[in-house]
């Protein structure tokens, strides 16, 4: 039985809300090392740009940490299996140690060659490689952040990561400028201060949520142990999302790939990929806040499938779209309107701040169609739906690389690249999503999809 139009909206805020909040604070992160590494110089922040694209691949490749763990427990809560749904989460936090563990060496062995792929040139590629190879060690607490973080979402708890993310985001604003610049006793250290100090802050923020999961779960008498079974299932349904996951960041790898292609000498060189990080940046900040109704609709999709409520389900998606359109024009006017100014708050290079207005102008006019696809996303990842979501993601990408990359080798500029980026990859991501969400194959009932 669906429930009324009010009540959905009330359920959804409240987990979207504080959602919203913790969403807003993770890619504060990245925007801190920004502002901090942009006033050491441009080829500072072009290093940045590199290193954090890889860093944010190899843990976005692990998003199913997240994700899965999060439809998984609310599948298991909805059916009335809390000790189950624990124990699920527990698989997740395991799986996420072992994944990191070998992630963080290989990624600190090969930093030179990861950044030497981007082919930018010298003065770009020191710094990048700096920050990369302390970064790695960052690895292991990025991944217990999102297995935790998916455990309390789907035990419909998204209070707890907001203050670990608020707490998380001042210690790493505080350790950035302190390990950069050098305050008091400690010794400036440049771009790799901006690393170390993330890390540091990453690691707090990881110890905090495995402290709460553990607590909840003996509470509840689940086993602190790892279950090999539990770990070995939850990495088998995490395939289908890593391919979907992987469909995607390698079309924004193609796209900073794109980028690189268009700049003919050092100055050219470090402007246009100063300029997309910058952008991307913003993009993925945005692409969080809206991505606050996906958490939502993970969780709330996951519990009413869980406990055989497939109309609810179903209504709860149609007023999700709803909040998504309405989110996605109101980022989209508050980034139009802010383009002009945001420059200045990362980068004293008056050819970053005037490149970044035109791509921050497109990014706006996406930003509805985004809401759209954060929604829809989140609803077929709370159902389970992960096969469909990496065969569309294949689809999606087959059909955006070439074109972005012959759009680059015509000599575009990185406006053109940013409308190939909006139009093609978004809207190509838009209409797979409403082809699959207006079926009814994703309404799989049940404690497992």
């Amino acid at each position: 039985m669906t429930r009324p139009t009010a009540a959905l909206d009330r359920e959804i805020a409240r987990l979207a809300i504080p959602a919203f909040l913790a969403l807003v604070a993770e890619p504060l992160f990245l925007l801190a090392d920004s502002a901090v590494v942009g006033h050491l110089g441009t080829p500072e922040l072009a290093g940045l740009g590199i290193a954090g694209t890889v860093i944010t691949t190899a843990v976005g490749l692990c998003i199913f940490l997240a994700y899965g763990t999060t439809a998984g427990v609310a599948r298991q809560l909805g059916a009335g299996h809390r000790t189950a749904a624990l124990a699920q989460g527990l698989d997740g936090l395991w799986l996420a140690g072992a994944i990191g563990l070998p992630v963080t060496l290989a990624t600190a062995l090969l930093a030179g060659p990861l950044v030497g792929l981007f082919g930018a040139t010298p003065d770009v590629v020191d710094p990048a490689t700096t920050y990369l190879r302390i970064a790695a060690l960052g690895v292991v607490p990025l991944l217990l952040i999102l297995a935790g973080t998916g455990v309390l979402r789907g035990l419909q708890d998204t209070r707890t990561p907001l203050a670990v993310a608020v707490l998380g985001n001042l210690a790493n604003i505080a350790l950035n400028v302190s390990l950069v610049y050098g305050v008091g006793p400690l010794p400036r250290l440049g771009i790799a201060g901006s690393a170390l100090g993330s890390v540091l802050a990453q690691t707090g923020m990881a110890l905090a949520l495995v402290l709460v999961v553990v607590r909840a779960a003996r509470r509840e008498g689940a086993t602190l142990r790892p279950h090999l079974p539990g770990v070995r299932a939850a990495a088998r349904a995490g395939v289908p999302l890593i391919i979907r996951t992987l469909t995607l960041r390698a079309s924004l790898l193609v796209t900073t790939y794109a980028v690189v292609l268009t700049a003919t000498d050092t100055r050219s060189s470090a402007v246009p990929i100063a300029t997309h990080q910058l952008a991307m940046t913003l993009w993925g900040f945005l692409a969080y806040v809206l991505d606050a109704i996906a958490i939502a609709a993970q969780a709330i999709t996951g519990r009413h499938l869980g406990a055989g409520d497939a109309a609810a389900a179903r209504a709860v998606t149609r007023r999700m779209v709803r909040w998504g359109v309405v989110s996605g024009v109101a980022t989209g006017v508050l980034l139009a309107a802010s383009s002009p100014v945001l420059g200045a708050l990362f980068t004293g290079d008056d050819g970053v701040r005037d490149a970044l207005v035109p791509v921050l102008l497109l990014a706006a006019v996406a930003q509805p169609v985004a809401g759209v696809v954060f929604v829809l996303d989140g609803v077929l990842i709370g159902a389970g739906d992960g096969r469909y979501l990496a065969l569309a993601g294949v689809v999606v990408l087959g059909g955006y690389a070439p074109v972005v990359l012959l759009t680059s080798a015509l000599g575009a500029g990185l406006p053109w690249l940013w409308v190939v980026f909006c139009v093609l990859f978004m809207g190509g991501r838009m209409l797979t999503l409403l082809r699959r969400a207006a079926g009814d194959s994703w309404l799989v009932t049940g404690a497992t999809a």
